[in-house]
C-alpha cells in the first residue's frame, strides 16, 4: 500500500505543478492588463505605471510566477486588485458557502444514484428498470439551470415552502442558523445533483449488471444466497470501485456547476465571486480561484483512487 500512496502522492504534486503553470500562462496571455481596467480609458501613462509598479506587472513574468506559487506554499496570497483584500480572506468567506452546497449536492447524487441504480439493476428489462432509465435520460437531457428555475416555481413561488434566493448565514446572530443554512442551500443541491444522479445512476446499474453475471455471483446463489442478498452483499461492492471513479470526476463537475447555480439562486459563494472578478478584471482573484478549485479536484480524485484500492486490492497491486 505504501508504493501505491507515493506513486498517487507524486502524481498529485506533479498534476498541481502543470496545472499552476497553465492557469498562469492562460491569464498572462489575455490582451490588456488590471492597471488599464482600473483607472479606465482616460488614464495617463504616468498614473498606468505607477499602479502596474504596485501590482507587479512590470516584473518578468517568471518572477511574478514563482512569488505567486511561494506564497501559495506558504499560505500567503496576493491582495485582490478590486477588493484591496487578500485573495485567501476573500474565497475563505465564500467557501463556507460553496463548498457545503457542492458537498450537499455530492451526497444527494450518490444516495439518488446508488438507490435508483440498483432498483434498475434488479428488476433488469422490467417496468422499474425500463423507467428508471427513461427518467435518467430525462435528467441528463434537462440543464440544471432550468431545473433550478422550475424548483424556484414550484417550491419557493407556488408552495413557498422556501425562499426563492439567498442565504441567511450559519449563524443565528446573521439571522439564520445550520436549519435554515440548510434549507437554504436544499434546492440550490438537488438542481446540482439532478443531471449527475442520472448519469451515474445508468453507470452503477451497469456495473451491478456486470459483476452479477460473474461466476462467484452464480457460486453464492448457488450456496442459498437470494438474489437481493447476492446483490447486496456481493455485487454492490465489487461494483462500487467504477461507481466511484466516475463519481470523483462528477465532483469537478459540482464544483464548476456551482457558479452558475450560485448566481440563479443569489448565493454569496465562489460562483459570484469569480463573476464579480471577471467584470472587474481582477485576474489575481480570478487565478487564485481557479487554482484552489483544481486542487480540490485533483484531491478528490486522489480520495477516490486510494478508496477503489482499498475496495479492490488487485487494483492496488497493479498500480503500485
Amino acid at each position: 500500500m505504501l508504493p501505491f500512496l507515493i506513486k498517487r502522492l507524486a502524481t498529485f504534486a506533479a498534476t498541481l505543478a502543470v496545472a499552476s503553470a497553465l492557469v498562469f500562462a492562460v491569464l498572462e496571455l489575455l490582451p490588456g492588463n488590471a492597471a488599464e481596467v482600473i483607472l479606465g480609458a482616460t488614464a495617463t501613462p504616468q498614473s498606468l505605471v505607477a499602479l502596474e509598479q504596485k501590482l507587479g506587472l512590470d516584473r518578468p513574468a517568471a518572477t511574478r510566477y514563482g512569488t505567486w506559487v511561494w506564497g501559495l506554499l506558504h499560505g500567503e496570497t496576493a491582495l485582490s486588485t478590486s477588493y484591496d483584500t487578500p485573495t485567501a480572506l476573500l474565497i475563505a468567506e465564500r467557501l463556507h458557502v460553496s463548498l457545503p452546497l457542492a458537498l450537499m449536492a455530492m451526497v444527494l447524487t450518490v444516495l439518488l444514484a446508488l438507490g435508483l441504480g440498483v432498483f434498475a439493476a434488479s428488476r433488469h428489462n422490467r417496468p422499474g428498470d425500463v423507467g428508471v432509465m427513461a427518467l435518467s435520460q430525462l435528467g441528463i437531457a434537462v440543464p440544471n439551470f432550468w431545473f433550478a428555475i422550475l424548483l424556484i416555481l414550484l417550491f419557493a413561488v407556488q408552495l413557498q415552502w422556501v425562499s426563492a434566493g439567498g442565504f441567511p448565514g450559519w449563524t443565528e446572530d446573521a439571522g439564520g442558523g445550520l436549519i435554515e443554512g440548510l434549507r437554504a442551500l436544499l434546492l440550490p443541491a438537488l438542481a446540482l445533483a439532478m443531471v449527475q444522479a442520472a448519469i451515474l445512476a445508468r453507470v452503477t446499474r451497469s456495473a451491478v449488471l456486470d459483476v452479477l453475471r460473474e461466476d462467484f455471483v452464480r457460486t453464492a446463489r448457488a450456496k442459498g444466497l437470494s438474489r437481493s442478498q447476492a446483490l447486496w452483499r456481493h455485487a454492490l461492492r465489487n461494483a462500487l470501485v467504477p461507481v466511484l471513479t466516475v463519481a470523483g470526476l462528477q465532483f469537478a463537475n459540482l464544483l464548476t456547476g456551482t457558479i452558475v447555480i450560485e448566481n440563479v439562486f443569489v448565493l454569496p459563494g465562489l460562483g459570484r465571486l469569480v463573476f464579480q472578478a471577471i467584470a472587474n478584471r481582477d485576474l489575481v482573484l480570478v487565478r487564485d480561484v481557479v487554482m484552489l478549485l483544481v486542487a480540490l479536484v485533483v484531491l478528490v480524485n486522489l480520495l477516490v483512487d486510494v478508496l477503489a484500492a482499498v475496495l479492490d486490492p488487485r487494483l492496488r497491486q497493479a498500480r503500485a
